[in-house]
């Protein structure tokens, strides 16, 4: 039996996918800023509430993302820099790579708002004329539909400040929380 290839994707991980897809491998790591290598967060951390935690990617300022609880790549991922500071950015890693592939530059987005979104967003592609190209491209190779830039940030907004509560990051040797990252 032979399935379609868009089927054999979906039925793949897409960190597998990731790998196998130089295209969407480099328009992660950049603009995305989000690199499967550096998944080693350098701290002692655990969740307050003593689910698993698995760092698995990471960005060029330090920052790592880790999957919450267990099971595989549906997990909530949970963001924390490298400056003391955390937010649970995704229910599952389809929606942080369609965050990253949408709105690479959310972690400079603090109002959520269209205006400030977009002028980041026209900064990306005055240095990055052929961005929306390659981020579809990347999409397509990962079986990635888009949502708008709007509903992206609205749900980043979302999954931070109500789904984000049940998941503190502790910085183990003080017992101390890290610092939100988004507030509500």
């Amino acid at each position: 039996m032979s399935f379609p290839a868009a089927m054999v994707r979906r039925m793949q991980s897409l960190i597998t996918a990731i790998h196998e897809h130089a295209d969407a491998a480099r328009f992660l790591a950049w603009p995305g800023d989000f690199d499967l290598d550096r998944g080693d967060h350098g701290e002692d951390v655990h969740l307050a509430s003593g689910a698993a935690l698995e760092g698995f990617a990471g960005d060029g300022a330090g920052g790592t993302y880790f999957f919450c609880g267990d099971g595989g790549e549906e997990r909530p991922v949970l963001y924390a820099d490298s400056e003391g500071g955390a937010a649970l950015v995704a229910i599952g890693l389809p929606e942080l790579l369609r965050l990253l592939l949408v709105a690479p530059w959310w972690r400079d987005c603090r109002a959520f708002t269209a205006e400030e979104s977009g002028e980041l967003a026209a900064q990306y592609v005055e240095d990055m004329p052929d961005l929306a190209v390659r981020r579809d491209r990347a999409a397509t190779a990962l079986s990635l539909d888009l949502p708008t830039e709007a509903d992206v940030l609205a749900r980043l907004r979302e999954v931070a400040t109500e789904a984000g509560k049940d998941f503190i990051l502790i910085f183990t040797p003080e017992d101390e929380p890290y610092d939100p990252l988004i507030n509500g």
